[in-house]
């Protein structure tokens, strides 16, 4: 009923067989997708599909709340959510959970075994460059000769990005070095480690002295970890992020 509400055009039992197929096919290290905080959600129900999804067996677990997006049907025709008291006492519940089979937070909505986290999100976490390869696919490169960080997408439509005379690229931007702190910082807070400080330096061309005010006032808060060698959102920091972020803006 959840999914359809959703408008999902599966059900829950193909989502376990599609797990069960992944397992027998001998993939020892999968991971599940699985949203809370779905319209008329109890918490009772939150922690069922949690135990549904656990056991599968998979290796890495992303458990994420529902957001509602611009330009979607739910933005137009907004559900009934669960109330926010609701909401941190259901995800409370579903961190406690996944500790208790093993599963350890190491990003806001991102539960791995040991060993099992996912190295092609942390790149993206760590604020590393990747190129994007394929219809609708984002990149972002360093230039190492000056610093430079540029963004790019491909065209999104199959057809146009198979049509020779037509561009791949449809976008090619630099990020202003300005907007490069809460680039930096949009990514790295969301672990729950954080990033050594001077992968700020390194990865942004920036000094760290740059945002030294901003990050001396969120640990004065208790949004970050009193470490001056790591750049590390505390469990209240994690929780209110987007106040964080302010910071950088």
């Amino acid at each position: 009923a959840q999914l359809k509400q959703l408008g999902r055009i599966h059900d829950g039992d193909e989502a376990l067989r599609a797990a069960d197929f992944a397992r027998s096919a001998g993939f020892d290290n999968f991971n599940l997708d699985l949203m809370f905080g779905l319209p008329g959600q109890s918490i009772a129900q939150a922690l069922n599909d949690l135990l549904s999804a656990i056991s599968c067996a998979p290796a890495h677990l992303s458990w994420y709340q529902l957001t509602i997006e611009p330009n979607t049907e739910f933005f137009r025709r907004p559900p009934v959510l669960p109330q926010d008291d609701v909401l941190a006492e259901m995800q409370d519940a579903g961190i406690a959970l996944l500790q208790e089979h093993g599963y350890a937070r190491y990003e806001i909505s991102a539960y791995s075994q040991r060993g099992r986290r996912a190295r092609h999100n942390l790149n993206y976490w760590e604020f590393g460059d990747y190129l994007g390869i394929g219809a609708g696919a984002h990149g972002k490169i360093t230039l190492q000769e000056t610093q430079e960080i540029r963004r790019m997408r491909k065209t999104r439509m199959p057809a146009h990005y198979l049509d020779p005379a037509r561009e791949f690229t449809t976008e090619l931007s630099a990020v202003p070095r300005e907007e490069l702190p809460f680039e930096f910082m949009m990514n790295a807070l969301r672990l729950s480690d954080g990033v050594p400080a001077q992968s700020f330096a390194e990865r942004t061309g920036l000094a760290l002295d740059d945002i030294a005010e901003a990050l001396a006032s969120l640990r004065q808060r208790g949004l970050l970890v009193a470490r001056p060698d790591r750049i590390q959102s505390t469990t209240l920091g994690l929780q209110f992020l987007n106040n964080s972020l302010l910071a950088f803006m």
